[in-house]
């Protein structure tokens, strides 16, 4: 294949991916806002379990069929996984009931130089100042449209420590997994999802009835409010499995940096679905902001320099710039 063709599929997969993660990211956060708010169904933790537990039963069905190849991931490394994952949905849960929800999303937005942080440590990964800037810009557009009443206190600031951290370092974990035991995005999930699924399930109901003293066992399942906690755990199967073809593609940052399109477009249907309240020219001028940042980011990263690692300049070394096409990107090109 001639080098630009190589490079426009890469380029369509990309923004496949992208696109992907961005319908089934937005489709969930609607679909559980009607099953919380309308019909009372408060159990999140339960819900991610059961959510895991759709997605086993995806790649197990994928498996049995001959999609998925046997491949191996060290008990170690998937215990790992699996606490810092469960820390994170535990963390966020509980930081967004204990703080305000202006310090929940600074907190969601500290994730960005969290994942920073563990890049420039850990992969030795060097930033130019293009790319920088653009993460600032991004963070400030986001925290302009997003962040209101901000208060804290000593345990929701520990809880929002907690979050920040463990999922900062599952998503790293994502792309070093991949990227370490040369693993696509369904074979990761095939190794964490079933235990993850296991784990939530059991502590799920009692971390929820602590959280709403309500118990996920008497919850009245109407055929509505089944209807809705079906289509939630059918659509998380693909929001699981984007955001390990995303992250395998890329990085967790650049994850986190274009990922906050979302957040923008979940804004974006509030207010053309549910009314324009709270539209104002300062949350307009945000969403601006964040989407001009991440135009910026994209093309700040991708110049030569702009993201790379720290070492002596080999072919191995310049295959893992952001724009470089990974080997987990090459092995999820089929999806």
């Amino acid at each position: 294949m001639a080098p630009a063709s190589k490079a426009d599929k890469k380029a369509a997969l990309d923004v496949a991916s992208w696109m992907f993660n961005v319908v089934t990211s937005v489709g969930i956060i609607i679909v559980n806002k009607a099953l919380m708010a309308t019909y009372g169904y408060s159990f999140a933790t339960t819900l991610t379990g059961l959510h895991f537990a759709t997605t086993t039963l995806m790649t197990l069905v994928l498996r049995w069929m001959g999609y998925i190849q046997p491949s191996h991931l060290p008990l170690q490394e998937l215990l790992k996984f699996v606490l810092f994952a469960n820390f994170s949905i535990v963390g966020m849960n509980v930081s967004l009931m204990w703080n305000s929800v202006g310090f929940y999303q600074i907190a969601k937005l500290s994730m960005i130089p969290v994942s920073c942080f563990l890049e420039v440590v850990l992969d030795r990964i060097r930033y130019s100042r293009g790319t920088k800037l653009s993460i600032g810009v991004v963070l400030l557009g986001v925290a302009v449209c997003t962040v209101t009443d901000v208060s804290v206190n000593s345990k929701g600031f520990i809880a929002a420590f907690i979050a920040v951290w463990s999922t900062s370092l599952q998503q790293y974990y994502v792309h070093y997994l991949q990227r370490k035991y040369s693993l696509g995005s369904f074979n990761l999930l095939g190794h964490t999802a079933p235990v993850q699924a296991a784990t939530l399930l059991v502590l799920g109901p009692f971390l929820d009835f602590w959280l709403t003293n309500k118990r996920v066992d008497k919850y009245d399942y109407n055929v509505a409010a089944t209807f809705f906690i079906v289509l939630s755990c059918t659509i998380a199967v693909g929001t699981n499995l984007s955001q390990f073809i995303c992250i395998g593609r890329f990085t967790a940052v650049s994850f986190q940096v274009l990922g906050h399109m979302k957040t923008i477009l979940v804004l974006v249907l509030g207010f053309f679905f549910f009314g324009k309240e709270g539209l104002s020219l300062q949350v307009v001028l945000g969403m601006v902001l964040a989407v001009v940042g991440m135009i910026w980011y994209g093309s700040a990263s991708s110049k030569p320099g702009g993201k790379e690692r720290r070492n002596n300049s080999s072919s191995s070394d310049k295959s893992q710039r952001h724009g470089g096409l990974s080997e987990s990107g090459e092995r999820d090109e089929n999806v």
